[in-house]
């Protein structure tokens, strides 16, 4: 059995910035016309991914995989792909294939997103990018050693109205920013309770189930309802709620990690299966050089078994500055209050400071030898927000986080939750785990 204790101080400061330099190579993907792009994962999300992709001139989807083959040929038959794999080996072994799309459970985020960095190949990664904090940084790691795009599928960062908000930050419109409030609310539903059972027809239930540890089939553990268990996925906070995490510390502009986290929250509302909790509330602190001005507090809320939400929005961000607060939301709102809680009006910039989907500027970055709006070591930063959280609210317990070494101090426990427990010997645990 493979586990992860603590993260490498080399690698925790490769992921803090110390390898902005980089840019990807300039080989014969980044500068065709044509680029073949790969779906690995074919549910609703990879689905969406895929046809906005398509819609970028110039691409082609080569091929889909899914180890469920009722998923596979109904994505294959609607966005008419001509090739369809169980085995996405099989796509990573094929030198005509450009980038691929990641749109797995998270559990295969980043060991599918290294492998095909190794290959050769430019990711397009759902989020988030890892299953852990552990593996975030090696699949950074893997992008700069083999000089590929890697883009992370936090939309909002090619948001034009969200792009507004934090442009209007950095110009001091609420003054000095200190806090920034981020939420997710909702109301899903139970899971229930189940038994495990064979799994379906036509489902290679071991590769579904790839380098994790081996569990028996269980209807409740299965497609979308992976992301409630520990071994598979990262709760909401690491669904919806890396949106908003990343959205906050965009917005808040801290480029490193948290060294404070505190997290309280369980299954309030929820008598069901479901390993992760219903309700949290999430506090991280960057303490800059220590100073009274420098330093920065992002906090987070989830509850989803309600309906009431802030500013009427399921998700958003309060921004809370010296000298006003500023709300936006992926829905589409955008509020300036001043200091004395009165609202401002704003004018919209003549042109929006980010153009196109994000998909295609995952393209572009590969055309053009850049880095994404998204790339990989913003996510890393920002899912270190989700996995940090995580397990404060596992745990119990406030965590302080040292950078400088990798590890939550003073806490073998923690310690433990950076990384996993994988299959012993499976093809597909990341090296150095």
């Amino acid at each position: 059995m493979h586990t992860s204790v603590a993260l490498s101080r080399r690698r925790l400061l490769v992921a803090a910035g110390g390898a902005a330099a980089m840019m990807p190579a300039s080989g014969s993907a980044a500068a065709a016309d044509s680029l073949a792009v790969a779906l690995i994962g074919c549910g609703s999300q990879g689905r969406s991914v895929a046809r906005a992709m398509a819609q970028v001139p110039g691409v082609t989807l080569a091929a889909a995989c899914d180890p469920d083959e009722s998923r596979l040929e109904k994505i294959r038959e609607e966005l008419g792909v001509a090739r369809g794999e169980t085995d996405l080996r099989h796509v990573l072994d094929d030198r005509s294939i450009d980038a691929v799309i990641v749109a797995t459970p998270d559990h295969w985020h980043a060991p599918a997103s290294i492998l095909a960095c190794d290959a050769g190949k430019h990711v397009y990664v759902e989020k988030p990018c890892s299953h852990n904090l552990r593996e975030a940084t090696l699949l950074l790691e893997a992008a700069r050693r083999k000089a590929v795009v890697v883009q992370h599928g936090t939309q909002s960062r090619s948001n034009p109205l969200i792009a507004e908000a934090v442009a209007m930050l950095r110009e001091g419109v609420v003054g000095d920013l200190l806090v920034a409030k981020a939420w997710n609310v909702q109301r899903r539903k139970s899971i229930g309770h189940h038994q495990p059972s064979p799994s379906p027809p036509g489902v290679d239930y071991d590769l579904w189930v790839g380098p994790a540890p081996l569990v028996p089939f269980q209807e409740n553990r299965f497609h979308y309802n992976w992301r409630w268990w520990h071994t598979f996925g990262c709760g909401d906070v690491g669904n919806d709620g890396t949106h908003e995490l990343d959205c906050a510390r965009w917005g808040l502009g801290v480029d490193a990690f948290p060294t404070r986290i505190a997290g309280v929250g369980g299954k309030y509302a929820f008598d069901d299966d479901q390993e992760f909790p219903d309700t949290a509330t999430l506090a991280f602190e960057y303490p800059g050089d220590g100073g009274v001005g420098h330093r920065r507090q992002l906090v987070f809320e989830m509850r989803l078994w309600s309906g009431n939400y802030p500013h009427n929005c399921d998700s958003g961000v309060e921004f809370h500055g010296t000298d006003g607060m500023l709300f936006v939301s992926k829905r589409g709102k955008l509020e300036l209050l001043d200091g004395k809680n009165k609202r401002v009006e704003i004018t919209p910039r003549a042109e929006p400071l980010v153009a196109g989907s994000h998909q295609a500027d995952f393209i572009a970055a590969i055309r053009e030898g850049r880095r994404p709006r998204a790339d990989i070591e913003e996510a890393v930063r920002s899912v270190a927000l989700v996995h940090l959280g995580n397990i404060a609210v596992r745990l119990q317990r406030s965590l302080q986080f040292d950078p400088a070494t990798g590890r939550i101090t003073g806490d073998d426990e923690a310690n433990e939750l950076l990384g996993r427990t994988y299959r012993d010997g499976h093809w597909a645990v990341p090296a150095g785990t």
